[in-house]
């Protein structure tokens, strides 16, 4: 019996022009919670104290909650989830609701696009923006699948993202085009 692929027959459709995926960690909401709670025992401290032991400790207290409060909330909210989106000329990955951290790297600059199955933040030190030795730079929000990009420079890019092997297909054949001269479809 002979294995027939899918695409047996049929003419290979062209990349779409402009790809967007998305990957989101529903658990940093739980951490932003810790931090709008150390905001509110801040602000509880400071409107209501009936601290004896002097104005030095309360100040302290009050400084350290709110700090504390705005670093964990800003910190997790600004990785509940990443945004790549991919064009004919650049892949750009934006953090978070505000869009911030945002990384552009142009196709020009990428020598290989790679498909990661299974990456985890334990590889990478934890969420976030990260950067490892010998690894490059990530933006990890989840475990699991994503995208990774070696780049001309020698640098090493990697993003975690829903349906990350299309992402992958579709930098290759603009890549692809791009040696081969040929731009249409893109």
């Amino acid at each position: 019996m002979k294995d027939h692929p899918h695409t047996e027959g049929r003419v290979a459709e062209p990349p779409p022009v402009i790809w967007t995926g998305r990957a989101t960690n529903r658990a940093q909401w739980l951490l932003a919670a810790v931090g709008a709670g150390c905001l509110a025992l801040g602000v509880k401290l400071a409107v209501d104290s009936t601290w004896t032991s002097g104005l030095a400790p309360l100040v302290m207290s009050v400084v350290g909650c709110l700090a504390a409060g705005l670093l964990i909330l800003f910190g997790t909210l600004a990785f509940v989830h990443v945004a790549v989106r991919v064009d004919s000329d650049a892949m750009e990955v934006r953090c978070g609701h505000m869009g911030l951290p945002r990384r552009r790297i142009l196709l020009a600059h990428v020598v290989r696009a790679e498909f990661a199955p299974k990456i985890t933040p334990r590889q990478w030190g934890g969420w976030g923006y990260r950067w490892r030795p010998g690894k490059g730079m990530a933006v990890i929000v989840r475990r699991g699948e994503g995208v990774v990009l070696r780049l001309g420079d020698g640098r090493i890019f990697t993003v975690t993202v829903d349906d990350a092997e299309t992402a992958v297909r579709i930098i290759r054949a603009r890549l692809h085009a791009a040696a081969t001269g040929n731009t249409t479809g893109s």
